[in-house]
């Protein structure tokens, strides 16, 4: 069982002047529940080599059981520094692919043409296609037949009153609730802040950070595990 991850290379958060990136949690949640399920993890980004970690994510009120364990599991932290290049990634190599989300996604890899023609390839292929919280982003431009991946499909992700709570909505290139809704999905969520992870079919969606394990234990169970 082979699972891709795949973070983003982006940590300049708009014109803010602040840094952004991925969120740890919503890394390291899905990485030991795809670990202790026994997958064979590869970690990849646009620019291959130490993604950037959000620096809000490693704040003291966002640790959990799978950021402490991470913290002390040096060969998680030696794959995470040396992640693959996108463009070298074959998708025929994996079974699934997962996105872990933080604002960067919604810069590089909504836009990636690398990581777009691998969800297309990876999702016609019949193999699971998850992101959570602001990584359902990469869908932003993904196409089924000509249309798009998320159109007519059960999805959630980082709801707009979610974003107006972190105070970047201005900020955003766009809002992930809108551009799926935008896209023909059939968007849907829990109060903000609730774990919330959706399956239709191999597409499966997470709400927000605390959605991480849920969406990576759905995305096991549609691989049969």
């Amino acid at each position: 069982m082979k699972i891709l991850m795949v973070l983003t290379s982006h940590d300049t958060l708009g014109n803010t002047g602040e840094k952004t990136g991925f969120w740890l949690e919503e890394f390291a949640a899905p990485y030991y529940v795809f670990k202790d399920a026994g997958a064979t993890l590869t970690l990849a980004s646009p620019k291959g080599g130490q993604p950037p970690l959000d620096p809000k994510s490693d704040a003291p009120d966002f640790q959990t059981d799978a950021t402490r364990r991470f913290r002390q599991d040096k060969d998680a932290q030696q794959a995470l520094a040396n992640t693959l290049k996108l463009a070298q990634v074959q998708a025929a190599d994996y079974d699934a692919v997962f996105y872990p989300g933080g604002h960067g996604p919604l810069w590089d890899l909504a836009e990636d043409r690398d990581s777009i023609a691998l969800i297309e390839t990876l999702y016609a292929a019949g193999k699971p296609v998850a992101a959570v919280c602001h990584a359902p982003a990469v869908f932003r431009h993904t196409r089924v037949q000509g249309q798009s991946l998320v159109k007519g499909k059960k999805v959630t992700g980082f709801t707009n009153t979610e974003e107006a709570a972190v105070g970047l909505t201005d900020v955003v290139p766009f809002l992930v609730e809108d551009m799926l809704k935008d896209s023909g999905g059939q968007y849907s969520k829990l109060d903000d802040w609730q774990p919330y992870a959706v399956t239709d079919g191999n597409l499966i969606t997470g709400q927000n950070p605390a959605s991480s394990e849920a969406a990576a234990k759905a995305t096991l169970k549609r691989m049969g595990r």
